[in-house]
């Protein structure tokens, strides 16, 4: 008798014939080809239909299958009798197949199941669910990361990372790379790299770039990256700091009423990016720009050099919106950001030199630092010959699985290249990236810590010319990275001096942050973080995020919410950034030789945000911030709306109405308020639950980047937190360009990104007020 059993997932197959017991090998064997035959027919069947055969073929071919069975049949029962010896045997096989079948596939089941899960790197998260993770009491989570904190260990983190030179792509940065990847696999991270092939500028590869004043040449050592390359003349004005306040007084009809076109504007380091220095001016049809040191410090070298990149975006301007894969051919265009005038740094002894010979008007009283500001004689000529290079850089990324949520992931970065050597700049985050991942990996292996989510540690090159490894690994990941990623903490330049504390964040983490201050200790720990502010934490703690932050594009172009952080003393910045005077013994001073101190504060700080985000059931992500911000933008426009309106009707057609726009903020309001009702109900042990409240969270940010804009003209999409035209705060900018009667008002562009913001806000909501499924 022929007998098939499948049980378990375990196909067994059996022969007797009479009293004979044929091997288990040779009786798959021939189910196999008893099988095979059979599926060969219906195959060949399949396949004559498909060539249109004739009604007489097709009865053929079946008539002959079928007899085909039938003789089989015959066959079986011929050979095989059915006599009631062989009927018990049938039976007993039947029942002991059965049996052993459904014991394997259950056993091979189970071992499956508990296997550990590969290694998954972020481009291809698989999530891993074992039940709801144990939760450690966040006191003693948080006590485990003190004690391994140690001042005595970043000293040593410290003497193994510094480097006098590790410019991105040079042997002295892949060294770095080759260290932080050995830190990685010591730990367990099983890590990864990506390489990318970027083209930035460097300076002359033989001479030096020039500028010529009153019969004077100077040759600056110093250089931007991205400068338009070329000779400009032009009459030198003097504008402080070079942002949108310095040069509207410049301009001032009622004042100075100074005409910049074709002028070479003299600014100092501070306050905001080279980028924005020169972006400023060019949008004001100046020729030049001319950036010199800001430092007042008499130890600052009155030669000392600067050094940066004057590209407005982030990343590879030559492939924006795309991951500087080798080899891979995109079309041949240029980032929106790219400028489009000459720009150049010059030493604060070159700068004085200018500015003691200029005529012109006298400075503003507040302008101190000069008398004049500059006429239309004291002509001065600046040459830049910068080359464009590729270089090959790698990012280094280690990871630390959770154990409920595998793929959701808090990312913390820092970049470990510099100009020089860069120690406040790189060392020191590279120093607490390394130190984090350390006392994480070993609180997990050895201390029974169970994070939920997991932990993607990254080290970035490129840093300097403009985050341009951070920005091209999120060009290159952003499908993936859109539901999995969830926070990016960012450690560049985190400590900077020692008196004021400084975050800049998305209002989704504001909450978050507050409690994190009042949980770490500061430089004197019988005291926190909070203790060190003056009034209210927010209006002394919280700041705008810059362009030149890191975690600048994680927000404004990818939608994850992010934050970056500093201990520092100077309001304007630490002057030695950019500089060859990036120092451990400059950053001493600056902190009364307590580095190791505050370093250790800021990697707590940074830790405690992480280790919250992958901690608790449910992400601590503040809808209601974000309701307040939209309210307020849509206040502001609504009354200037109606002040053009009034005043001014003919400038705004009678059908512009701002009620659309009103009812999109109402609708995220009630949909902010329906997720937090939602999150107030839930279940924390029901994992399908949180899940889906927790990607309802994540997806907040991202809907704001506006779907409307090309990521090449307009890369920082966030409608909130972005830059350019379709952001809310750019719609108020052309109402009032609008109302001060500017001839380069568009108004049709303007009921355009109208349009389209408030459907992005609403877009927003609906995508909110939609629970999503588990998936």
């Amino acid at each position: 008798m022929f007998v098939v059993v499948e049980a378990g997932g375990v196909f067994l197959t059996s022969l007797f014939e009479r009293n004979v017991c044929i091997s288990l090998s040779s009786a798959s064997s021939l189910f196999s080809s008893c099988r095979r035959s059979m599926e060969d027919s219906s195959s060949q069947v399949e396949m004559m239909l498909s060539y249109d055969m004739k009604d007489g073929d097709v009865e053929n071919e079946v008539r002959h299958h079928q007899d085909h069975k039938s003789s089989y049949k015959a066959y079986v029962a011929q050979r095989f009798g059915r006599t009631p010896r062989n009927l018990c045997l049938i039976a007993a096989t039947v029942v002991i197949a059965f049996t052993t079948g459904f014991l394997t596939g259950y056993l091979v089941h189970r071992n499956k199941g508990s296997a550990a899960a590969p290694l998954v790197q972020i481009e291809e998260p698989v999530a891993r669910e074992t039940g709801a993770a144990p939760l450690m009491d966040w006191d003693n989570v948080t006590d485990l990361l003190a004690q391994k904190l140690t001042t005595k260990q970043f000293e040593s983190t410290f003497s193994e990372f510094a480097s006098v030179d590790h410019r991105a792509g040079s042997p002295g940065d892949e060294a770095l790379r080759g260290k932080v990847l050995k830190k990685f696999n010591e730990y367990g991270m099983n890590p990864w790299t990506d390489e990318y092939f970027v083209r930035v500028q460097d300076p002359p590869a033989s001479g030096s770039n020039k500028v010529v004043f009153n019969g004077r040449t100077y040759h600056p050592k110093g250089f931007l990256s991205y400068s338009v390359n070329g000779t400009v003349t032009g009459a030198v004005v003097y504008a402080q700091y070079g942002d949108e306040a310095d040069l509207n007084q410049l301009q001032d009809k009622n004042n100075l009423n100074i005409d910049l076109s074709g002028r070479v504007v003299l600014v100092k380091s501070g306050k905001i990016s080279f980028a924005e220095k020169v972006a400023n001016a060019a949008r004001r049809n100046a020729s030049a720009v001319l950036i010199f040191p800001g430092s007042t410090d008499g130890s600052f070298g009155r030669e000392t050099q600067l050094f940066g990149h004057v590209h407005l975006g982030s990343g590879d301007p030559y492939t924006p919106g795309f991951p500087s894969f080798n080899h891979t051919q995109f079309p041949p265009v240029q980032s929106s950001g790219l400028p489009s005038i000459v720009a150049q740094t010059i030493s604060i002894n070159t700068a004085n030199d200018i500015l003691r010979q200029l005529q012109g008007p006298s400075s503003p009283t507040q302008w101190r630092d000069v008398l004049r500001l500059g006429g239309e004689k004291d002509v001065i000529t600046v040459e830049v010959n910068n080359v464009l290079s590729e270089k090959r850089i790698n990012n280094v990324f280690g990871v630390i699985k959770g154990f409920v949520d595998s793929d959701r992931y808090v990312i913390i970065g820092a970049r470990r290249d510099a100009w020089g050597p860069g120690f406040a700049a790189s060392t020191v985050g590279t120093s607490v990236l390394v130190e984090l991942a350390r006392s994480i990996s070993h609180m997990v292996k050895n201390d029974g810590f169970k994070p939920r989510r997991s932990l993607v540690f990254a080290s970035w090159s490129a840093g300097e010319y403009g985050n341009v490894g951070a920005t091209e690994w999120l060009e290159g990941y952003l499908s993936s990275l859109s539901m999995k990623a969830f926070s990016y903490i960012d450690l560049d330049g985190v400590v900077t001096g020692q008196s004021n504390f400084k975050v800049a964040a998305s209002p989704l983490l504001h909450t978050l942050i507050g409690s994190t201050i009042k949980g770490v200790s500061a430089l004197n720990k019988d005291a926190n973080l909070l203790s060190q502010v003056a009034g209210n934490w927010e209006s002394s703690v919280l700041e705008p995020l810059k362009l030149d932050s890191a975690a600048y594009p994680f927000l404004a172009f990818s939608g994850i919410p992010s934050v970056s952080f500093r201990l520092t003393s100077d309001e304007l910045g630490y002057q030695y950034f950019g500089t060859l005077l990036d120092t451990r013994e400059k950053l001493n001073t600056v902190t009364q030789n307590s580095v190791a101190q505050l370093t250790r504060v800021a990697a707590q700080f940074a830790g405690h945000i992480a280790l919250r985000l992958v901690h608790d059931h449910l992400l601590r992500m503040d809808l209601g911030r974000y309701e307040k911000i939209i309210r307020n933008h849509v206040a502001h426009i609504n009354v200037k709306v109606n002040s053009i309106k009034m005043m001014q009707p003919q400038l705004l057609p009678k059908t512009l109405t701002v009620q659309w726009l009103i009812s999109a903020y109402s609708a995220f309001n009630r949909a902010s308020r329906s997720l937090t009702a939602d999150i107030q109900n839930s279940d924390l042990e029901d994992i399908k639950m949180c899940r889906s409240i927790n990607d309802r969270i994540i997806m907040v940010e991202r809907n704001f980047l506006s779907p409307f804009v090309s990521p090449r003209e307009s890369p920082f999409r966030h409608v909130l937190l972005g830059s350019g035209p379709h952001t809310l705060e750019g719609l108020y900018n052309h109402l009032n360009a609008m109302r001060n009667n500017d001839p380069n008002v568009d108004v049709d562009a303007f009921r355009d990104q109208f349009a389209l913001a408030t459907w992005t806000i609403q877009g927003c909501a609906n995508s909110l007020a939609v629970p999503h499924l588990p998936l």
